[in-house]
């Protein structure tokens, strides 16, 4: 998982509700993609221009502005100002460093959450912050990344399926659940690296199977900041204190819920589990030290008699014993060899081999 630094440093000493992007630079348009629908209708447009957007009128039920793109600060100030969003929200929006929260303003709900992928080309966990702004007539989402994360949501409201009986709650909750949905595609990618570490752990491990569980962990750690704080998002939705949910979609909610404490109990299993790997590697690695450790001192072991009998007999003194003898080189060797041989065979008593 890529872990980008925040510039928080940019808003030092700037008035509330000053709007300054911080996040991924971008420097492509921001594309607006709008959705009106009720129970027979729909309308889809896309790459809609701002002034086109603002003149717009809806005589359907449910409107539904998406916007790929927040770094456009202007943009997002003009939006404000147009539909009545406060500054203090539009400051949120503009910065991807929020964590999951959700916010009632009276006339219109605010909820920020956190989207999780797997990048395609690197195989790495990714996170886009999206922030969603509604009431009972239109839905606003703003992504961070570039690339519309939501296009099977619209495809399910092409199909008229329950989503297009429903309200701008629904279609709130339906982009949570889709957001949720997500988090287990994630843990799935997470559990197959993690049996793939655990036949490396248990095999052959090495100074690289130490670094993928540490990254592993470091993966798992930010899943669990991310989905948590959406548990507390959830929580509150589902006792609503406004017009804007419906006691309907409750069920829903929960069902949401549910999910999210599936995966924080998920999150914290896997966590557990890379400790128990770190432990078994750290075990596995200390083994085969001893065993290192083990035959390095057994060889030395048994060159200590030898270089003691070699040194006897490389003194250089005139009248050694055993110097005149025709065979003496012989006689040493084979006593060297006897020395080897009983000092191995008390090892192996000892099973120390």
């Amino acid at each position: 998982m890529k872990i980008h630094v925040s510039r928080r440093s940019k808003k030092s000493g700037a008035p509330p509700g000053t709007l300054i992007h911080i996040g991924r630079d971008a420097t492509s348009d921001v594309i607006i993609t709008r959705c009106c629908y009720d129970e027979t209708d729909y309308v889809e447009e896309r790459n809609v221009t701002l002034d086109k957007l603002f003149a717009a009128q809806n005589d359907l039920a449910v409107e539904w502005v998406n916007f790929d793109g927040i770094h456009d600060v202007k943009m997002i100030e003009q939006i404000g100002t147009h539909y009545g969003i406060d500054f203090l929200i539009l400051e949120d929006i503009v910065n991807s460093n929020q964590r999951a929260k959700i916010e009632d303003y009276g006339d219109y709900i605010y909820i920020v959450l956190k989207m999780l992928t797997i990048s395609s080309k690197t195989g790495e966990i990714e996170t886009e912050q999206i922030s969603i702004v509604f009431n009972s007539r239109i839905v606003f989402s703003f992504q961070e990344k570039k690339g519309d994360d939501f296009e099977p949501l619209r495809d399910r409201i092409r199909k008229k399926g329950k989503i297009r009986k429903m309200g701008t709650d629904y279609l709130t909750y339906s982009i949570i659940d889709y957001v949720t949905d997500n988090y287990f595609i994630v843990l799935e990618k997470i559990g197959d690296r993690i049996e793939k570490i655990e036949d490396e752990v248990l095999s052959s491990p090495d100074d690289h199977t130490l670094r993928k569980i540490h990254e592993l962990k470091r993966d798992t750690l930010m899943i669990k900041k991310t989905v948590w704080p959406l548990r507390d998002v959830l929580g509150l939705m589902i006792r609503p204190e406004n017009d804007f949910i419906q006691d309907s979609i409750v069920f829903n909610l929960r069902d949401a819920y549910d999910h999210t404490i599936e995966v924080i109990d998920t999150v914290e299993a896997y966590r557990d589990f890379m400790s128990g790997l770190l432990d078994i590697y750290l075990s596995g690695i200390s083994n085969r030290m001893n065993e290192v450790m083990k035959v390095l001192t057994l060889i030395s072991t048994i060159f200590i008699p030898l270089t003691f009998i070699a040194g006897v007999y490389g003194m250089n003194f005139k009248r050694i014993p055993e110097t005149e003898w025709y065979n003496g080189y012989y006689y040493i060797l084979g006593f060297m060899v006897f020395v080897v041989l009983i000092m191995f065979i008390f090892f192996k008593k000892k099973k120390w081999l």
